[in-house]
């Protein structure tokens, strides 16, 4: 009865061990699988945090090659751009081709065409009515003018910086305003010039290219330009 009773004993706390180490274990793995569920949630975190960012460098890419083929673009339209004035340029000078370098100059600046005369190819001293062998070379631009329609003409008149009184022109600013819409008149009046594609100012003494201390310099200044400049309409769309 006594070894019964141990017995009986022993297998009370064999199966109180059991139990505990049960329950221990299911504790453990109870928080093995909440840490699995946190780990899932995080990789699926993960996943969600790179699927955002591949689309994010996605967009990123697809930015960057449009802004790419964009510049490409533009840089298409530059070139054609300069050699459309380069083109330009040439015809000029090669229809003037027969006036003095110190009568007449071409060039090109800022993507434009500049072609210069001086007051003493285009007009009498202190005068804005053209003469003859200025309406000749007018003439030799206009040809070229009315050989594109694509071209913008800016006609600016200067003067050097002695002061004119006159009961025509009260000062320069006068003078070199009337300079610049007579030689647009004889463009349109006896060349056939689309008036709409002229625009005509007076720059006054305020933009000269040789010092006015001189006899040499201000005969310089004394000027009239013709500048011109091929369309941008499509560089300009392209840059909006």
């Amino acid at each position: 009865l006594a070894q019964q009773t141990d017995l009986n004993r022993w297998l009370d706390k064999v199966n109180k061990d059991l139990k505990t180490r049960v329950a221990n274990l299911q504790d453990s793995i109870a928080n093995l699988e909440g840490n699995v569920k946190d780990l899932n949630t995080r990789l699926s975190n993960l996943g969600n945090e790179n699927q955002n960012t591949t689309k994010e460098l996605n967009n990123t890419k697809e930015k960057i090659a449009e802004q790419r083929r964009r510049l490409e673009q533009l840089q298409a339209l530059i070139d054609q751009q300069q050699k459309a004035t380069e083109a330009l340029r040439k015809k000029i000078a090669d229809a003037l081709v027969g006036f003095n370098s110190n009568e007449i100059t071409v060039t090109m600046k800022n993507g434009k065409v500049y072609v210069s005369m001086q007051e003493s190819l285009l007009f009498p001293s202190g005068s804005a009515e053209v003469n003859p062998k200025g309406k000749e070379a007018l003439s030799k631009v206009a040809t070229v003018l009315n050989a594109g329609s694509d071209i913008n003409i800016d006609i600016e008149g200067h003067t050097d910086s002695l002061p004119i009184h006159t009961a025509k022109y009260a000062d320069n600013w006068s003078l070199s305003t009337a300079r610049a819409t007579s030689i647009a008149h004889v463009l349109i009046d006896e060349y056939h010039v689309t008036p709409a594609r002229l625009i005509a100012s007076g720059r006054s003494q305020y933009d000269p290219v040789a010092p006015n201390s001189t006899p040499e310099g201000r005969a310089k200044n004394r000027r009239t330009e013709i500048i011109l400049e091929p369309k941008l309409d499509e560089l300009m769309q392209l840059m909006e």
